[in-house]
């Protein structure tokens, strides 16, 4: 295939907007802000599961703590009635001796409630604490992720303006070049994924960064200026300039 030198040197402005925009492309699918935003996303799933364990405990130390408050209520209530008769006189003396027993076991009773009272309170206060300490936990990665949701946001708008930018100059580059080598370099485009066309500089191919020697070297020395030569080892357009060194 011929093609003008001229033309063929155009395409290396082409070549050089595709090495952009897969640079862009790249930058996009491996964006460490992206990943800060997952990272962030994480700590904040796992405070949030803090604080349904947390709550979960707080509910059911405070449930028991009101079933203990209950019974020793009904302790007190039974006392306060078995005190009053034997205030009130006059029952027999079996009945006194066994409500003096009844209160003694009522005031051990008591005792041993308000004992686990204490105890689940003491649990409560440090479930509460955990609790405070995990939404605390959680309001902070949410903060965290919001600002890094930012930044992964700023970041993909400005991959986006640069994939704007370079598209519309792709596009104008493409539009100088005739069709039959512009299809040529598309479809070697295709088979590299990054470009069709690639500098001959001091008998290096700028694309795949092999030198040429011997009958590669004197093919391409010996072809026609117009002559649309290519890398035996990468494919791509061989586009050759005055450094090209031939």
């Amino acid at each position: 295939m011929k093609a003008d030198h001229f033309d063929q040197q155009k395409l290396l402005g082409l070549a050089a907007e595709d090495v952009a925009l897969t640079q862009l492309a790249h930058r996009r699918r491996t964006l460490p802000e992206a990943a800060a935003v997952e990272t962030a996303a994480e700590a904040e799933r796992g405070f949030a599961d803090d604080v349904v364990r947390a709550e979960t405990e707080v509910r059911d130390l405070e449930r028991e703590v009101k079933r203990l408050e209950s019974d020793v209520e009904t302790v007190r209530q039974r006392e306060v009635r078995d005190q009053q008769r034997l205030d009130a006189g006059g029952l027999p003396a079996r009945e006194v001796t066994a409500l003096q027993h009844e209160l003694e076991s009522l005031t051990r009773r008591q005792s041993d409630l308000e004992d686990q009272e204490l105890e689940l309170m003491e649990r409560l206060e440090t479930a509460e604490a955990t609790l405070q300490a995990a939404q605390e936990g959680q309001e902070k990665a949410q903060g965290e992720r919001e600002r890094a949701e930012q930044l992964r946001d700023d970041a993909l708008a400005d991959i986006a303006d640069g994939i704007q930018r370079h598209e519309a100059a792709r596009n104008a580059a493409a539009a100088t070049i005739p069709p039959d080598l512009l299809a040529l370099y598309d479809r070697i485009r295709t088979q590299t994924g990054t470009t069709g066309a690639a500098m001959l500089k001091a008998r290096q191919c700028q694309g795949c960064r092999i030198e040429l020697f011997g009958k590669e070297l004197a093919a391409v020395r010996a072809a026609d200026p117009h002559e649309v030569v290519r890398c035996e080892n990468c494919g791509r357009i061989l586009v050759r300039t005055a450094e090209s060194g031939l």
